[in-house]
């Protein structure tokens, strides 16, 4: 192994390490939040307005995130951005409106994502990119566990009414019980901030780009390049619904077991932790197996999970409902990790490595705005959790058959092309 390539594999370790702490925090404050909310007595369509709030940051900052990450080094980047975050974390607690806290908290995670991505583009060669993000899913996914699970943890009745929360609402002058919630939260993102120091330079620089302006219009031809690329057009949009999708069944999952099964919101926090254990195991295994040209073969893939949604209206038991989160996480993880790795090499070609993160996360999480938006009026309407499953798993279905007839025009031009040309 070369210099270079040992510097690059301790930089991938240690943005493993760095992402790992950040996400476990990130993915536990939803679940604070969540108690944080039923603890102030809010309305349930509460809870996706605060998480579209964090998520609109990433669509109105999306013209100069990337242009931000590719100016400055991207560990420094990635620093500010863990720090944002953490401010927002102790916004909420200090009692700034959550409202307020939540668009913080998307602001750091906006500045956070290019970077750390882009990194990836920068570290590692184009041979090894399916098996470096099956990596950085692996430890996002991980990190979703253990943040779920310790934050079903840190906001059970054992732990909210425990003598060390009493001390420290007493020494700290806080009159909630999630204090020690909190605390947690914010060591965690000190792990990731200290971490981050440890991640090398790359070397690459960037064409430096000042005018407002013109970062607009150029994030907007940027989008279009992409679109309009064959391969681009595929891979975004499937890793553009899948989050859409996986963001919804986040919060949707929490609701489902509370109203269908009749769990605590801890216990809620679990099934939802066996769907991230799933992801895993799909990203495992496609890092294990996969290639990038294999991505286009895995469209059936993204069909069966949109049929395997409904399915959970049928299950009354709590191990069947994990069991069943836990396999649509491995089909999750097994199509999106390819189509992320398709998706980062072509745009890489077509644009730089943060620009093209960029465009990715604008128009995922265009998505994700858009699906919390209509699951929170969904929710006022009171349509029944159940229903929504049924509603969600139908759009998946229809979203994949339009996409593989896509692929299937896409193939077919390629071919009458190339029996011309031979001809």
């Amino acid at each position: 192994m070369n210099i270079q390539t040992e510097n690059a594999a301790k930089g991938i370790k240690s943005l493993l390490g760095a992402q790992f702490f950040s996400a476990i925090a990130d993915n536990a404050l939803l679940i604070v939040a969540f108690a944080l909310l039923e603890e102030g007595a809010h309305d349930p369509w509460w809870m996706p307005v605060l998480k579209g709030l964090s998520i609109f940051s990433f669509v109105a900052f999306a013209p100069w995130v990337g242009v931000w990450s590719d100016r400055w080094p991207k560990r420094q980047v990635m620093m500010t951005a863990n720090a944002i975050k953490a401010c927002a974390c102790f916004g909420l607690l200090w009692g700034v409106h959550p409202f307020f806290s939540f668009a913080l908290l998307g602001i750091g995670a906006a500045l956070y994502s290019p970077a750390k991505y882009g990194l990836i583009t920068e570290l590692e060669p184009q041979d090894r990119l399916v098996k470096a993000n099956a990596w950085i899913e692996v430890s996002t996914v991980v990190a979703a566990v253990v943040g779920v699970v310790l934050g079903g943890w840190c906001v059970s009745e054992r732990v909210q009414g425990s003598d060390f929360s009493e001390f420290l609402s007493t020494w700290l002058d806080f009159e909630t019980q999630l204090l020690p919630a909190f605390m947690v939260l914010l060591c965690l993102y000190m792990a990731a901030g200290l971490l981050n120091l440890k991640i090398p330079e790359s070397g690459v620089t960037y064409e430096r780009r000042s005018d407002a302006l013109k970062g607009v219009a150029r994030f907007i031809q940027s989008n279009k390049t992409l679109w309009l690329d064959p391969k681009g057009r595929l891979s975004l949009s499937v890793t553009t619904l899948f989050w859409g999708v996986g963001a919804s069944m986040q919060l949707m999952t929490l609701a489902w077991a509370q109203a269908h099964l009749g769990v605590s919101l801890e216990l809620s926090s679990y099934i939802q932790a066996m769907s991230a254990l799933g992801a895993m195991a799909g990203a495992w295994l496609a890092a294990r197996f996969l290639q990038m040209h294999h991505a286009k073969h895995l469209l059936w893939v993204g069909l069966l999970l949109g049929a395997l949604l409904p399915v959970l209206n049928w299950v009354h038991s709590l191990s069947m409902a994990m069991l069943l989160m836990g396999l649509a996480g491995l089909l999750s993880g097994l199509f999106v990790v390819p189509m992320n790795a398709l998706l980062q090499s072509r745009g890489r070609e077509l644009l730089s490595a943060g620009e093209s993160i960029a465009v990715q996360n604008f128009n995922e999480n265009f998505c994700v705005l858009s699906m919390m938006g209509l699951y929170s009026v969904l929710l006022a309407l009171q349509i029944p959790v159940q229903s929504l499953l049924n509603i969600l798993g139908a759009c998946i279905a229809v979203c994949m058959v339009w996409i593989m007839c896509e692929q299937a025009k896409i193939s077919s031009q390629k071919s009458v092309t190339s029996n011309q040309e031979k001809a």
